[in-house]
């Protein structure tokens, strides 16, 4: 290679280190598994209570389920859930067969456990899923039923080793681009309807995406009969949570959801634990799991592989989320690995009612669009504190290593032109209100990237700079550009190696960035 590879190389800054040695095999889990989770965490945090089962069970076929893939089971499965409810609880068993339902709603104290070849797959037909008050994209709106749900329910688990498939290429819309030609072509030979180069599987699909101003959720429908036409626009999570305690996903594989894949909102005491999740890289909105408004949570294990975010952490949308005020606080996300999303590990957009406690590490990034994204933009207001990540690995990142964007547009990375983020940045600079994001407090450690767009990029608010972040022990090899700080406080980068052929280091509008030991400020 004929061009000058050029390395920043930068000193060393004491940041908390945590690990949990494994030998990079995965341990049952124990007392000492949940004791090493827990050690020198460097934030207080209860441990997380897994629920406990009585000694009883149920199956499903007892109650009429019968596996032939034509049968809707919706009754059948239903029936045997609340049987074990109303027993005190236990275990609902779905033993192995191919198993088609409508949505199925968990009650208190039941364990729905699947077999292995057991194969959960839900109706494509809209009508099947009624449309209920709910929260998507951090608002307060109308959905369809999630495929699985609870509410208010406490002491409810899904393990075992079966698979359910959310029917979601019934629901989504595509995008031309996201497709090879062949792909388009069979495509719009099943049906649907196009418009600027989207495939909607139906008019009422189309209806209510231009009902939509800002993201997904429509303005403007009042009634029942209005709803009823972009029903199938309204496309459910396929696992949703809310206001559950003491909550166990294990071992299980969730897969192709309607949007979202696992949506636990405002629970306290998750734990997810060895799940797989695979949506199509093509999938609108197909984030692999998003824990909203949750306290004390385990994410260790799992396998994801997404449309969009990956790992991402949510607490409500501007108003809506500030008026419910519930952090996502005291989270542990360790031993997974990422194969594709926009993000590896994500905080936001929607994070209105503020993030802390979150500590993230021994994970693989493979192939995701940025590795470690931190996004807001003006009007959502919450603070985003105490974040602790150390021990990642990532390859073949087509845009940031490490990104903060305050200014972002619901657009993934690579889709929002230069052109489009300059508009929006030179707005005129509003006063600090309520409205206002802050992002502060963030330790950064021992991360390892190889082929990526850009190291690292921080894109603060003038009027709220991104504030106290330290970052040491990083190699970035095989970088397009290097680093770019703009509207940032009391950056410390040391112990970092970049290398890159483009501009190593720009520090815009920033103040107190050192970088080498050497303080930059403009």
């Amino acid at each position: 290679m004929n061009s000058l590879v050029r390395s920043l190389s930068v000193l060393a800054l004491g940041i908390f280190s945590f690990a949990c040695a494994t030998n990079g095999k995965s341990v049952e889990h124990d007392e000492g598994t949940d004791s090493c989770l827990y050690s020198q965490l460097p934030f207080e945090m209860p441990r997380v209570i897994r629920p406990v089962f009585p000694d009883y069970e149920v199956n499903i076929k007892d109650f009429g389920a019968v596996a032939d893939g034509k049968t809707l089971n919706t009754e059948a499965i239903n029936k045997a859930i609340l049987e074990v409810s109303s027993q005190g609880g236990g275990k609902v068993i779905v033993p192995q067969g191919l198993w088609l339902t409508g949505p199925i709603e968990l009650q208190s104290n039941v364990n729905l456990y699947t077999e292995e070849n057991a194969l959960i797959l839900f109706s494509d037909k809209f009508n099947d899923y009624p449309i209920i008050e709910t929260s998507f994209e951090g608002l307060e709106t109308r959905r369809c039923q999630s495929p699985i749900s609870a509410v208010n329910a406490e002491n409810i688990a899904i393990t075992g080793h079966g698979v359910f498939d959310g029917a979601g290429d019934s629901w989504r819309p595509v995008k031309k681009g996201k497709m090879t030609e062949s792909q388009w072509k069979s495509l719009l030979a099943s049906g649907g309807v196009v418009e600027n180069n989207v495939w909607y599987p139906t008019e009422g699909s189309l209806k209510g995406a231009k009902a939509c101003k800002e993201f997904n959720n429509p303005e403007g429908i009042e009634t029942e009969e209005q709803w009823n036409e972009i029903r199938p626009w309204l496309r459910p999570v396929l696992l949703s949570l809310a206001k559950c305690k003491k909550v166990l996903l294990e071992g299980v594989t969730f897969k192709n959801s309607p949007s979202w894949c696992l949506h636990p909102l405002s629970c306290e005491h998750i734990t997810i634990d060895g799940v797989k999740v695979f949506n199509p890289w093509y999938s609108q909105n197909g984030d692999a799991l998003d824990l909203e408004s949750c306290t004390n949570a385990l994410v260790i294990n799992n396998v994801f592989d997404a449309g969009d975010d990956a790992i991402c952490i949510k607490s409500g949308k501007d108003e809506d989320g500030r008026r419910r005020g519930e952090p996502c606080q005291n989270v542990i996300v360790k031993n997974n690995v990422v194969l594709h999303g926009h993000g590896g590990f994500v905080v936001g957009s929607e994070m209105s009612g503020g993030v802390k406690n979150i500590y993230v590490s021994d994970c693989t990034f493979l192939g995701t669009d940025v590795g470690l994204r931190f996004k807001s933009t003006r009007g959502r207001g919450g603070v985003v504190e105490n974040i602790h990540i150390h021990n990642i690995n990532m390859i073949d990142i087509p845009h940031e290593a490490l990104l903060f964007d305050l200014f972002y547009g619901g657009k993934a990375a690579g889709e929002e032109t230069a052109e489009e983020l300059a508009g929006r940045m030179k707005a005129e600079v509003p006063p600090v209100t309520e409205e206002t994001p802050a992002f502060r407090d963030i330790y950064i450690s021992n991360v390892t990237a190889r082929g990526v767009g850009r190291a690292m990029f921080f894109n603060g608010l003038p009027e709220m700079p991104i504030r106290n972040v330290h970052i040491k022990d990083v190699t970035v090899s095989r970088a397009e550009k290097g680093i770019e700080i703009s509207q940032a406080e009391n950056v410390t980068i040391e112990n970092t190696v970049v290398e890159s052929e483009g501009e190593m280091l720009q520090v815009k509008k920033s103040k107190h960035v050192t970088v080498n030991g050497k303080t930059y400020q403009e």
